[in-house]
């Protein structure tokens, strides 16, 4: 649907209802929050009754099945991946993986449109995954399912693109805040991540999206922390450089698992085979690790539950660190549907615990709680793969409704955020979308000139020379155009040189006869672009040999002349589309 220029509905509301336009998109953001708020319930309780389904075990998880019936568990996953696979790949791409990344991509570059079936598929793919035991969390799906609904409000009502865009990043803030249960958060993930805008026009809707969300989802669901957690505190003082060295080691988990899964993306995507198998196989093995290891099934809420209770034993924290990232990148990495913070969570976890606990070895005097490590833990992998601690900070603090340690976990997290940022520039969020050739910056595109080709931009109306034409007939043909470049070209249309001013006044002042030349000769063979070339390599072109135009061919072959690519067009071109990412 092409977005108006202007929002048609709002001029007409706003004088029969006495409400300006701010107050017509406020109206939206709650509705927004609303209907992500039932549609988070929706889709928890879809997860609750495809569990049962697989399992068949009514509402307990994999880790019900009696041992007489093992053989079935990693059956479960594959077929998980066998029904979720024509789901995605028929109806909705979009829908692949943990979805973020597709959500930014539409903010940046798309207007804010997102189609609204992404919704359904993202709802049905992602619960059939976890349900199955799938190695996924449900934050990725609800963001994305959010987003798709607050897009397709805005494009129903055809409101304005930067309006859309609000409407996106209320979706995603009211998603993570009903099926987390932390609005702050929410609105800081919307704003950090998805927006990257401050400013008190974006700020209000999404707030208000967050808290209706929130309100909505608790009065269907409780308003119970997605954990409960033992009353943590800081021991001793001596604790906040031993939290600052752990914010450390786990930046190197955190960027560990975003190279991991996206090699495995990489990996699934160049394997030849079918694309309806892949997910299904990705879950056989994904299950031959839960045969062994069932924590590692879906979002291993159990685990981390004994993890921050101090119940594990350092040998196997440290397994699950390893196995959790494998289980993840095999169930995103080859095509099945569901997020990313239940798994870091999951790591953070159990990185941060037997951390605490190597710290109590070393230290027994301080009396230190393994499972407060394992606490700050979860906030560090969160900020680490998405670069987004105040996000991070932040949902901790709501999801365990728990201040006493927010001092460790503020230090543990800058420093896992600063150097994760080191070891690898992209999140887990934008390191995909930058091998698309997208750079974003604030929730916009900074690579404009990237992302234009040059037929937006080039010139159809050029001066052909034929290589046959003599001097005087050149000077003929610059003296009806007014040119200052001339395209020669051969009698089948292409390209073979081009002729200047300063090439002609060469040519005139030369002692030789001036009918024995031919624009062949003169003429000097130029650097040349197709039409589906990038602004920007017509821009390094250009300034790499300081000239003003470059000959656009049909394709470097045939070499047919259709135009040309001018400095100038091309920096108005940029400057416009400047002006509308702005």
């Amino acid at each position: 649907m092409i977005l108006s220029s202007s929002n048609r509905v709002v001029r007409f509301l706003a004088p029969i209802l006495h409400l300006s336009q701010t107050q017509i998109l406020i109206i939206f953001s709650v509705i927004v929050g609303a209907s992500t708020g039932l549609g988070a319930y929706a889709f928890i309780k879809l997860i609750t009754f495809f569990t049962g389904l697989f399992v068949d075990l009514g509402d307990t998880t994999v880790y019900g099945l009696s041992t007489d019936r093992l053989y079935w568990i990693p059956l479960i996953p594959f077929i998980g991946g066998l029904l979720s696979a024509p789901l995605i790949i028929r109806f909705a791409k979009e829908a692949k993986g943990h979805g973020v990344p597709e959500v930014m991509n539409a903010v940046a570059r798309e207007c804010g449109v997102i189609r609204p079936r992404v919704a359904v598929v993202k709802t049905v793919a992602s619960a059939i995954c976890i349900g199955s035991g799938g190695s996924a969390g449900r934050e990725g799906p609800i963001v994305q399912i959010g987003s798709a609904i607050g897009s397709t409000i805005g494009q129903v009502f055809k409101l304005s693109t930067d309006r859309v865009r609000i409407l996106v990043g209320c979706g995603a803030a009211a998603g993570i805040s009903a099926v987390f249960n932390a609005p702050i958060a929410g609105v800081f993930f919307s704003l950090e991540v998805i927006l990257g805008d401050f400013a008190i026009k974006t700020f209000s809707p999404v707030l208000i999206s967050s808290v209706v969300a929130s309100v909505v989802s608790r009065s269907l669901m409780g308003n119970n922390p997605a954990f409960i957690v033992p009353p943590y505190e800081l021991v001793s003082s001596w604790e906040i450089p031993i939290y600052a060295v752990m914010g450390l080691v786990l930046a190197f988990v955190a960027v560990g698992f975003t190279k991991t899964l996206d090699w495995s993306e990489d990996f699934w995507d160049n394997l030849k085979i079918s694309p309806y198998l892949k997910p299904a196989f990705g879950g056989l093995f994904l299950g031959f690790i839960g045969l062994f290891y069932p924590q590692v099934f879906a979002d291993g809420y159990e685990s981390v539950t004994q993890a921050l209770e101090g119940h594990m034993v350092l040998r196997l924290l440290i397994i699950l660190i390893f196995l959790k990232i494998v289980a993840t990148s095999l169930t995103l990495g080859s095509g099945s549907s569901g997020g990313i913070f239940a798994p870091a969570l999951f790591m953070g976890a159990m990185a941060g615990g037997a951390f605490g606990f190597l710290v109590d070895a070393v230290f027994p005097g301080l009396g230190v709680s393994p499972g407060a490590y394992a606490l700050v833990g979860m906030a560090c992998l969160v900020s680490g793969t998405t670069h987004a601690p105040m996000t991070a900070i932040l949902i901790i603090f709501e999801m365990t409704s728990d201040y006493r340690i927010i001092l460790p976990l503020m230090v543990a997290v800058v420093f896992t955020t600063l150097l994760a940022q080191k070891l690898n520039k992209e999140s887990i969020y934008t390191i995909k979308l930058a091998k698309r050739g997208i750079n974003l910056k604030a929730g916009k595109d900074i690579d404009i000139l990237r992302n234009l080709t040059v037929a937006d931009a080039m010139d159809e109306n050029v001066t052909l020379v034929p290589a046959s034409a003599t001097l005087p007939q050149i000077m003929q043909h610059a003296s009806d155009s007014g040119e200052t470049y001339f395209m020669v070209v051969d009698y089948n249309g292409a390209l073979t040189g081009v002729l200047t001013f300063s090439d002609l006044h060469r040519a005139l002042a030369a002692d030789t006869v001036v009918n024995l030349i031919i624009a062949q000769d003169i003429a000097s063979l130029p650097l040349t672009v197709t039409k589906s070339d990038s602004l920007e390599t017509a821009q390094k072109l250009m300034a790499g040999k300081g000239l003003s135009l470059l000959p656009v061919v049909e394709n470097k072959e045939s070499a047919k002349i259709l135009g040309v690519i001018r400095q100038e067009k091309l920096l108005q071109r940029y400057n416009r589309k400047l002006i509308e990412s702005l």
